[in-house]
């Protein structure tokens, strides 16, 4: 019988940080630098028809480079996790069959979490179930089911946030179905899977420079039509689904869009709402296993950065974390 040296898992370098941390561009280098292919871990990114605001990448370099779990999926279809780490174990599989080099690009936490860690053995979706907990929520409030799940389950509701509705709902659902707390099912979660070697680094930046770049990009998204992009989507004859509604920035360029905000007010709005994604992307990073940050200063190269990030992964082949922020 072969060693588990001899036969070692499959590898997936992941580069992750906040949103406009510049990942995406330091992936593009390593990519052509390894002839590597690109796994998006991103849930959004998923989505046909939402581009621009989910800043996908160019035409030109999607077809110039492969690109694995963009745009397989319309705006009113639903993706959930667990379909996500199906679909991204498929494609792991293949490109170690084909000896093709894979790099993991996204900052979807969650994603993140299930691919480093797999996904705990909870029961599947109830519609039905689902569609009573929403209803719920609209007539009485999403706070309302908060508490609720802070009455089952404190663990879970200290960890949600109480206008995060998906997660409530998910929550309730899990104890509704089984009778057993979420957090007790998530209780499995924290160790690393070892049917994969899945390397994690992650980009930061000083808080005022993500906040600049945030803005900056915000603002060239605006200038690229994403406000066209918006009444494309509200022109559609269905409507988005819960998960691609959680887009950034689209349910507010729909307000404005039917005239509840001003352009002004909904530039601002997806600003403030973006810093505070960044810091809730940051602090769900520090919770994932053998993940090393790389802090990036104002003016460091795509190159530069390039480097670093593959030092980051080659410490996994020496058994090196010195640089993992969970320790």
């Amino acid at each position: 019988m072969a060693s588990p040296a001899e036969n070692p898992p499959p590898l997936v370098r992941v580069l992750c940080g906040p949103t406009a941390s510049g990942k995406s561009a330091v992936t593009v280098h390593l990519a052509r630098r390894l002839n590597a292919e690109i796994l998006s871990v991103d849930s959004m990114k998923i989505y046909r028809r939402l581009n621009i605001g989910t800043a996908k990448p160019p035409a030109a370099t999607l077809a110039a480079m492969r690109h694995h779990l963009i745009d397989i999926r319309e705006p009113w279809e639903t993706y959930s996790v667990a379909e996500f780490l199906r679909d991204a174990e498929a494609l792991i599989a293949g490109c170690a069959a084909r000896g093709v080099s894979l790099i993991g690009d996204g900052g979807t936490a969650l994603y993140l979490k299930a691919l480093s860690e797999g996904l705990f053995a909870g029961p599947g979706r109830d519609l039905e179930l689902r569609e009573t907990l929403e209803a719920e929520a609209r007539a009485i409030g999403t706070s309302e089911l908060h508490a609720r799940l802070a009455g089952l389950d404190p663990r879970a509701a200290a960890r949600i946030l109480p206008g995060d509705l998906r997660r409530i709902v998910r929550a309730l659902e899990v104890h509704a179905l089984t009778g057993i707390p979420i957090s007790q099912w998530q209780s499995q979660w924290g160790v690393p899977r070892r049917d994969l070697d899945v390397r994690l680094a992650c980009l930061t930046l000083p808080r005022p420079v993500l906040y600049s770049r945030i803005d900056a990009r915000v603002g060239r998204m605006l200038d690229a039509g994403w406000l066209d992009e918006c009444r494309a989507l509200l022109d559609l004859p269905q409507a988005l689904s819960r998960e691609a509604s959680q887009a950034l920035g689209y349910r507010t360029l729909f307000a404005h869009l039917r005239g509840l905000l001003t352009a002004q007010e909904a530039r601002e709005r997806i600003g403030f709402d973006t810093h505070h994604f960044a810091r809730r992307q940051l602090n769900w990073f520090k919770h994932l296993p053998k993940i090393t940050f790389i802090e990036v200063a104002e003016g460091d190269s795509v190159e530069s950065v390039a480097e670093r990030v593959l030092e980051a992964w080659a410490a996994g082949d020496r058994g090196d974390r010195r640089l993992t922020a969970n320790e």
